[in-house]
């Protein structure tokens, strides 16, 4: 089963989703390691935690809870996904698919389902 982001990223592939849904404690350390060198940002292995950003309770990767501008955009506005907004795709979603081009080819793919 396939669990979408807001943003359109796969949850069922990161690396964050992976280790909380396997309670995987090495997993937790190489991604913090990873992440916190790839994003020039000090993420401890206890951050490495997360349902995935539509899940009804977190926990929610910290940066998804409560810095994402993407995320915060579409639970105000009650969606799924971006790929259900009027205003698909917005600058806030060209910036990001730069980072995630696999995210754009979700959305256009679940857009395109959609029409």
């Amino acid at each position: 089963m396939s669990k979408i982001a807001v943003c359109g990223i796969d949850c069922t592939v990161c690396p964050t989703f992976r280790a909380t849904m396997a309670n995987d404690d090495a997993l937790r350390q190489k991604t913090a390691a990873e992440w916190s060198k790839m994003y020039k940002a000090e993420i401890k292995p206890v951050d490495i935690n997360c349902r995935g950003c539509n899940s009804p309770e977190g926990p929610w990767f910290s940066y998804c809870a409560g810095m994402c501008e993407i995320r915060k955009c579409g639970k105000l506005r009650k969606l799924d996904t971006c790929a259900d907004c009027a205003d698909y795709a917005c600058d806030k979603l060209e910036g990001f698919f730069k980072m995630a081009p696999e995210a754009k080819t979700t959305l256009d793919a679940r857009r395109k389902a959609r029409l």
